[in-house]
């Protein structure tokens, strides 16, 4: 970068954009876990917009989940589970009879399964799943190494649960903390407020 576009870019509006318009290709990592919550496609869009690099990684049985989280290959700085939940617990779709024999488990994933096969060095998660905000959940994901865990106390409403990963990387790439961004998310309106940030 040139001195005169530098100091064009001093004179715009603070932001992470500025350094994917000074010409780096992004300038954060998300792993965005499509485990069937619906919208990925859009949560994808959103992220790339914010200048982030998306690595999109569909999860059809409960080994791919485990590959993409237990540390083997490495670990976004941002980890994002599009899923559905319930009573603290991520739901996965069930495979069938002759797939099940070879999974490291089957059924829903709570705390117990995430302690023993997730690594998250230091990322910050953040779950879109019902009831996923919940503190036992909470505690496994940050004994699991995650440095912040994002998720809903209680049952927003679909669309909710696109929304909320999307104004929490939009205060994000205005340069606020996660605590400041969730912070400012909760006060949008009841909904959001059921989202829960945790860390130790």
């Amino acid at each position: 970068m040139d001195e005169e576009e530098e100091a064009w870019l001093a004179t715009q509006r603070p932001s992470r954009i500025r350094e994917v318009q000074a010409g780096r290709l992004a300038w954060t990592q998300v792993d965005l876990i499509d485990i069937g919550g619906g919208f990925t496609r859009a949560l994808r869009d959103g992220l790339e917009v914010f200048g982030v690099q998306v690595n999109y990684l569909r999860v059809g049985q409960p080994r791919h989940l485990v590959a993409a989280l237990d540390g083997t290959r490495p670990i976004a700085p941002y980890v994002i589970l599009s899923c559905h939940g319930d009573e603290g617990r991520i739901l996965m779709e069930d495979v069938a009879d002759e797939l099940a024999r070879f999974q490291p488990f089957t059924g829903a994933v709570g705390p117990d399964r995430v302690r023993e096969h997730f690594r998250l060095p230091g990322s910050v998660t953040l779950v879109t799943g019902c009831d996923t905000g919940e503190p036992a959940l909470a505690d496994a994901f940050l004994d699991a190494g995650a440095g912040v865990y994002i998720a809903p106390r209680g049952a927003p409403f679909g669309y909710a649960s696109v929304f909320a990963p999307l104004f929490l990387f939009y205060e994000l790439t205005e340069h606020r903390t996660p605590i400041k961004a969730v912070e400012r998310l909760r006060a949008h309106d009841d909904e959001l407020a059921m989202w829960q940030l945790y860390r130790r």
